[in-house]
């Protein structure tokens, strides 16, 4: 037999000696070649820990660079249980609990684990102080880390816009929701080895540092910011209020420069307050009656289509109308008696706009108010905003045709209003509003996303925008809007004072009071719009309440936005309680006598000798309130 050769046994047996040798090299081989880094990740997960560090968010800033949100360094504690001795771990406990002033049993709860890493609950988001003590224990288990936290250095002013971050870095409202992906970083990790019990092994730990997130330019300006919650701080308290509101914009671009709403909540602490108060966020939320503001839209209308001529048409204003067996009244008692159109847009005569409605009829008045964005969202580039409630053309009779052309029976949003005006004043064009401006690689200082401005369409001709520019200006010079009014500056606007409503009834005594108002008139470079809701203890007017509020926020666009004085403005009518301003006249090269005479209204302050004026204190062609004393140089 075959086999019963015992060489060819050996041969046989040496055969397949050879060849599981082969195998097994073959094997080693591919182990070492092939699945090396395979096994070796695997074999390196078995003895590792790793501990993660949060990357840094990126920043949000405003317009000129300064910082609204960041995130600050922090320290955490890490704990290994198994890499602290049984007989220390009542001490490590004992001195931790000391350090951070908290129970000890729940610092030995950690401790005690059997687990491979924990992170003390109360040794999160340590101040460098705290972090060093701990480090000077130097006990074996025991490690810091450092970390980031989510810091508003600006508090509630901000909050509505920029919103908050959770416990785990993550944005929950605000554009730190709605830009996450841009403004988280990659997390970054600190890795050590140890054995199944814990016990750390003598190899060299790994740090991966970790890459904070991009950052987020805002079209908002910080001084503007600062401005507007002063404004409605005060008129907060001093009314007491409801809430209030502020828009800035921007009219030919749509940047939203400034916005802001009471009440509002600290993203710092915003664990502490209601959802209704988090996630309203008002300018672009709320929606209401607009009132006469709305009344800006009904006359861009009926100039483009040609149905009046605010210079040469009249009406009669008796103080009411009647509209289909309904009576609608004017604010003034007993009305405006005979006026021109224009007038009526000075005197906000709800009468005479009930005409310019039934003039453009339901049709065109509903299209001019769609093409102007009202009853669909702006598009604006936050979370949360409402799109209003117009009448369905198809019901819409005659009064309700008529309470439209004066602001009564639609809802708009605050944020709709402004950028409808925005368009009504600019030359025809509407914008979508916008309040990011770029997203910024910190790493590659390179700008990664733009905001250019953006026109939907354009609504009324050039033409049209410089008369609605002139009546508001005349509005502010003449009218309702005259405590607007800001001399050397050229200022234009529209009162309003609309009634709330409260399960389908118009509510006693409780208005939402508001001013729109821009400047320069003649070539507008910001809108202000204020609302003041449910004031109290003041006649409920938005040319009371709310224009002096408005004035005051303008002002403070001058200086931050660098408005220059302009000339050719409308005079104001003064009244017999209002403070008056003249243009002081041009008195240099006149004799000391002639400056006198002519300074009649003003107080005079000589300086030198002679009887020639050389020089004069203020610049004459400037309105100079009167009784201010001018001071003149002699030669």
């Amino acid at each position: 037999m075959f086999f019963n050769d015992i060489h060819t046994r050996i041969r046989f047996l040496l055969l397949v000696v050879i060849i599981i040798l082969l195998m097994i090299i073959g094997k080693v081989f591919y182990i070492q070649v092939f699945s090396y880094n395979k096994l070796s990740k695997i074999t390196e997960d078995l003895w590792s820990r790793q501990m993660t560090i949060n990357a840094p968010r990126g920043d949000i800033v405003d317009r000129n660079g300064k910082i609204l949100a960041t995130s600050i360094v922090t320290t955490t504690i890490y704990v290994v249980p198994g890499q602290i001795k049984k007989e220390n771990k009542e001490k490590v406990s004992k001195d931790i609990s000391e350090i951070l002033n908290c129970d000890y049993d729940d610092v030995y709860k950690y401790v005690s684990k059997n687990s491979s890493m924990e992170i003390i609950r109360k040794g999160m988001d340590l101040d460098s102080k705290t972090a060093e003590k701990i480090e000077n224990l130097g006990y074996d288990g025991v490690y810091l880390v450092v970390d980031s936290k989510r810091y508003y250095p600006y508090g509630d002013m901000l909050a509505h816009i920029i919103g908050f971050v959770g416990s785990d870095n993550q944005g929950l409202s605000g554009l730190e929701l709605t830009y996450d992906e841009y403004l988280t970083g990659i997390n970054g990790s600190l890795k050590y080895y140890s054995d199944g019990k814990g016990n750390k092994l003598e190899v060299p730990d790994s740090y991966i540092a970790p890459s904070k997130g991009m950052t987020l330019q805002l079209t908002l300006d910080l001084e503007l910011m600062q401005a507007i919650y002063n404004e409605l701080n005060n008129a907060v308290a001093k009314y007491n209020a409801d809430n209030a509101l502020s828009i800035v914009m921007n009219p030919k671009t749509g940047e939203v420069l400034a916005m802001g709403s009471l009440p509002s909540f600290n993203p710092n602490e915003y664990q502490k307050y209601s959802e209704e108060v988090i996630n309203r966020n008002l300018p672009i939320w709320k929606t209401y009656e607009p009132g006469s503001t709305f009344k800006i839209i009904t006359l861009a209308s009926s100039v483009e289509e040609g149905v009046v001529d605010l210079f040469k048409d009249t009406y009669y204003d008796s103080g009411a109308i009647n509209v289909e067996g309904s009576t609608l009244h004017c604010w003034k008692h007993g009305g405006h008696g005979a006026q021109t159109y224009l007038q009526v847009v000075e005197n906000s005569c709800n009468p005479g706009f009930v005409t310019l409605g039934e003039k453009l009829g339901k049709d065109t008045l509903m299209k001019y108010i769609k093409n102007f964005g009202f009853g669909t969202k702006t598009g604006i580039d936050l979370n949360g905003e409402g799109n209003g409630i117009l009448f369905n053309v198809d019901k819409m009779g005659p009064v309700e045709l008529a309470t439209t052309a004066f602001g009564q029976g639609i809802s708009v949003t605050p944020i709709q209003q402004v950028t409808a005006v925005s368009a009504a004043i600019n030359g025809g064009l509407l914008n979508t509003p916008y309040v990011v401006s770029s997203i910024i690689d910190d790493n590659s200082k390179s700008i990664i996303y733009e905001n250019k401005p953006t026109a939907k369409r354009e609504v009324i001709s050039k033409e049209t925008s410089a008369i609605v520019r002139f009546a508001l200006e005349s509005v502010v010079a003449n009218g309702t809007g005259r405590n607007a009014y800001i001399e050397n500056y050229r200022v234009g606007g529209k009162t309003g004072t609309a009634q709330k409503v409260s399960n389908g009834k118009y509510m006693v005594g409780n208005y939402i009071l508001s001013f729109i108002g821009f400047l320069p008139a003649n070539d507008p470079e910001a809108v202000v719009y204020v609302a003041v809701d449910n004031p109290k203890g003041v006649t409920q007017y938005g040319g009371t309440v709310s224009a002096p509020i408005a004035r005051s926020i303008m002002l403070s666009a001058i200086e931050t936005l660098g408005i220059k004085e302009q000339s050719g403005g409308m005079l104001k009518e003064y009244q017999y309680l209002d403070v008056r301003y003249l243009v002081l006249p041009d008195v240099v090269g006149m004799s000391k006598e002639e400056a006198t005479k002519t300074l009649k209204d003003f107080k005079v302050k000589y300086s030198g000798s002679g009887n020639k004026v050389t020089y004069m204190s203020p610049s004459p062609n400037t309105f100079q309130k009167v009784d201010t004393t001018i001071t003149l140089l002699l030669n």
